[in-house]
């Protein structure tokens, strides 16, 4: 049976310094390695570098390589978003991060085990999971204190929501995209529980990762903002969502105050777009 032709998204927000050899390896390596059309599309968010010029570079040498560029900052979750729109375009999409954090030959890994379900997503804390570089011992008591109150809130029973990747269906990623509303890194939890409640598979496999310097997330900032919109992915489906209707001008001035992307409210429309 052939391979599934591929959309690989990367959102990227000022990684001039770092998204070149992360384009490079995925474009040359699953150009070597999978038989199937392939495109590599990297969403510019906010960008003040020269991501943008590096991206164009690398594209001249590799036509599997696109963009859209979004002039103002919209954030991770924002920027995978619009790049969901995309998904008519292939069989399945993804994506990672831009640091370079999982390496090729683990996200085809992913992509290799998706006739056992739905969506596929790369888990850190698994056994068989091969970790080159962890996280600070900070980052990995937040991120067990976010799992457990991600858990407390949804019932997933996913040990590692938060990894930088992940692969799904087209049609998954179609049916789930009108509910997908929050822009910070809290994204994935909007984009797994709109999952699990359209009843769609989710396998979570042991990956390997390694932990890159350069990281722009500020600990404290990011986790009460993550905390914040996980909270309101959970009153989305609550019966009192309409009663807190009055509440959203306080809950933008907070997103402001914590200079973080507000969930989306409706469609953006991209400056460019090369895919």
């Amino acid at each position: 049976m052939p391979d599934p032709s591929l959309l690989l998204l990367i959102p990227a927000y000022n990684e001039e310094a770092r998204i070149e050899p992360v384009l490079r390896e995925f474009a040359d390596f699953f150009g070597r390695h999978y038989s199937a059309p392939f495109q590599l599309v990297v969403v510019l968010n906010g960008c003040r570098d020269n991501t943008l010029g590096v991206v164009q570079r690398v594209a001249k040498e590799f036509p599997c390589i696109g963009w859209l560029e979004f002039p103002a900052a919209i954030g991770k979750g924002g920027a995978l978003i619009e790049g969901l729109k995309l998904a008519g375009h292939a069989d399945l999409i993804g994506y990672v991060d831009a640091d370079g954090a999982t390496p090729p030959r683990a996200y085809l890994d992913l992509v290799q085990k998706i006739g056992a379900a739905d969506c596929v997503i790369g888990s850190r804390w698994l056994p068989g999971a091969v970790i080159h570089q962890s996280q600070t011992g900070n980052r990995q008591f937040a991120s067990r204190v976010f799992h457990a109150i991600v858990q407390t809130l949804f019932w997933m029973n996913i040990r590692d929501t938060q990894c930088g990747a992940k692969v799904m269906k087209r049609e998954v990623a179609e049916k789930i995209h009108p509910s997908l509303r929050i822009a910070d890194m809290a994204f994935d939890i909007n984009l797994l529980y709109s999952m699990k409640r359209a009843g769609f598979k989710i396998l979570e496999t042991p990956t390997e990762w390694t932990d890159k310097v350069g990281s722009k997330v500020t600990l404290a900032r990011s986790s009460l903002t993550m905390f914040l919109s996980v909270v309101r992915v959970r009153l989305i489906y609550s019966p009192f969502y309409a009663w807190l209707r009055p509440l959203r001008p306080l809950e933008a001035w907070v997103y402001k105050k914590l200079n973080a992307p507000q969930p989306l409210a409706g469609p953006r429309s991209a400056k460019n777009e090369d895919a």
